[in-house]
């Protein structure tokens, strides 16, 4: 919860801070979750999880390919501790994550806030697709621009 608290501060991720990160942390439809340690402290993590409520991506790529939206396996709730960046723990973290998801036979895909343009040019360098940037409502007045992205076949 500190690193991703010290994360928030800085990043403003997750957006809105969670009532209980600990359960934001650890969703109903999780199939995984990896954390990452530089000098045994923790600085990353990364969830992966099935097709939830305002996922976005499962969608454009069961449109896309003309599958179910249950062979898809959503990459998310990944951060990096600030003062660990530039050592290659994001790509780690998402290549464990695809990893797994197809290990289970599933395609990975992710939403991303467009104004998170570090996170967006982490995905982009390692390959992923951009399928659409969309507006998605997150309560009566916030609207936020999501881009939705697949990794690579």
């Amino acid at each position: 919860m500190r690193v991703l608290a010290e994360v928030h501060r800085r990043d403003g991720y997750p957006v809105n801070w969670p009532a209980r990160p600990d359960e934001w942390l650890s969703q109903a439809a999780l199939l995984g979750a990896w954390v990452a340690e530089l000098g045994g402290r923790p600085v990353g993590h990364v969830g992966l999880s099935r097709s939830g409520e305002g996922d976005l991506a499962p969608g454009l790529w069961s449109e896309r390919t003309g599958t179910s939206e249950d062979a898809t396996a959503v990459v998310g709730r990944l951060f990096v501790a600030p003062r660990a960046r530039g050592h290659g723990v994001g790509a780690l973290l998402i290549g464990r994550a695809v990893a797994e998801a197809r290990r289970h036979g599933l395609h990975p895909v992710l939403d991303v806030v467009a104004s998170d343009t570090a996170a967006a040019a982490l995905y982009e360098r390692l390959g992923w697709e951009l399928m659409a940037t969309v507006e998605q409502r997150w309560g009566p007045s916030q609207l936020v621009a999501v881009r939705c992205y697949a990794a690579a076949s």
